[in-house]
Order: structure tokens, then C-alpha cells, then sequence
């Protein structure tokens, strides 16, 4: 397996390409405002098969360029249901945008504990809710592996006061992710990767919410 990762966008939102080695199928995670030009050039050198578009959350950031893979790959389009409505209406959750964007419709509906197949890999669905009801992040057990989205960065967490934002929910979806194994490799929706063994504040994270 191999990650690619596309900032992009006014926020440099990751895009990330999970890459299947011995099928060279790949998932696209977050297609963020600019991302599609640069992912579809790299797919048609590197000869890989898109085979789904999955999105952490629908934030307008991580969402904007979700039209155009659909529309030249006729991928499934897969998110949790709690933030499905603003991926067909963006703009429903009543954060301001910068881009035009169209919607699009889910393909499924992803689920805590859901297994998507990328290839030979098995990803889990961890339904970490905080950031915006839907968030989920994509554990790879034997890949030691997590997708984050916007739920951890490296030395932060995002934001809880956003209009779709639950600070009650957040920290039980930080806790639950310090309890990866140490060396699990994080790939957030902003900035650089890290690890979950590096993020040594997550143990008390509970004092940053007063707790």
C-alpha cells in the first residue's frame, strides 16, 4: 500500500490516494478545491484504477472537487449519513465557501465498525464525531494506518466550535483514537503526518475541555 497526499486548496486540504500495490486500485479520500487536476494526472501516469471516493466529512473544503471524480470515473461515493446532507446541498451546514461546488449524491452510507475493501486492505470505520456530526476516520489495523480527516492533526484537534460543531462529542473521539497502537501512522485532513505515539498530549486531552 501507498498514500499519496494532494494539498490543496485555501486551506491546503490533504487529498490522499490509497494505492493498492498488487491491484494498483485506489481510493480517493477528500477531494479538496483544486485536487482533481493534479490526482487524475498522477492516476493516468502511474496507470491506477479509481474505485471509490470516500469522504471524512463534508465540510465545503473536503468536498469541493467531489463532481468532478464522479463525473470522470463514475465512482461510488461514500460518507457517513450525519453529514450526507451538506455533500447534496453544499452550503446546508451553513459555513460560508470560496469555490464553486456541486453536490453530489452518496453512493452508501458508512457506519461505525463498516469495512471498506481498498484493494487487498481493510479499513475500518471509526465514527468520530466533534468536528461535525459525520467525521469518521479509516483505521488500517495491519497497515497501522488512520486517516484522521479533521478530528486530529499533528499537536491539535479540529475545531469544535464550527456551526456543525459538538465539543461534548469530541473528546470521547480523541480518546478513542490515543487508544491506537503507538505507532500507528495518522494522516490528517491539514498539515503533516504523525503518529499516534507522538501525540502525547491526547492522554490528557480531557484537560483541554475543562475535564
Amino acid at each position: 500500500m501507498k498514500i499519496l497526499t494532494f494539498p490543496s486548496g485555501p486551506y491546503r486540504t490533504n487529498c490522499y490516494v490509497v494505492v493498492s500495490m498488487p491491484t494498483k486500485e485506489a481510493a480517493i479520500i477528500d477531494p479538496s478545491p483544486g485536487s482533481f487536476a493534479r490526482v487524475e494526472k498522477v492516476i493516468e501516469e502511474q496507470g491506477l484504477t479509481p474505485t471509490q471516493l470516500i469522504l471524512t466529512h463534508s465540510h465545503w473544503d473536503h468536498i469541493a472537487d467531489a463532481s468532478h471524480f464522479v463525473q470522470k470515473w463514475h465512482l461510488p461515493v461514500l460518507i457517513h449519513p450525519e453529514d450526507a446532507k451538506n455533500l447534496i446541498q453544499p452550503g446546508s451546514d451553513h459555513i460560508p465557501y470560496s469555490v464553486p461546488i456541486q453536490g453530489v449524491l452518496p453512493s452508501k452510507l458508512l457506519n461505525e465498525g463498516d469495512s471498506i475493501m481498498i484493494g487487498e486492505s481493510k479499513w475500518t470505520v471509526l465514527h468520530t464525531p466533534g468536528h461535525s456530526p459525520g467525521c469518521i476516520c479509516l483505521w488500517c489495523e495491519e497497515e497501522k494506518t488512520v486517516i484522521s480527516g479533521d478530528t486530529l492533526f499533528k499537536g491539535t484537534f479540529g475545531n469544535p466550535q464550527l456551526p456543525t460543531g459538538e465539543p461534548a462529542r469530541m473528546l470521547p473521539s480523541l480518546k478513542r483514537l490515543s487508544l491506537l497502537p503507538g505507532d500507528t501512522v495518522v494522516y490528517p485532513g491539514h498539515g503533516e503526518a504523525t503518529t499516534i505515539a507522538q501525540e502525547k498530549w491526547l492522554e490528557q486531552a480531557e484537560t483541554l475541555f475543562g475535564e
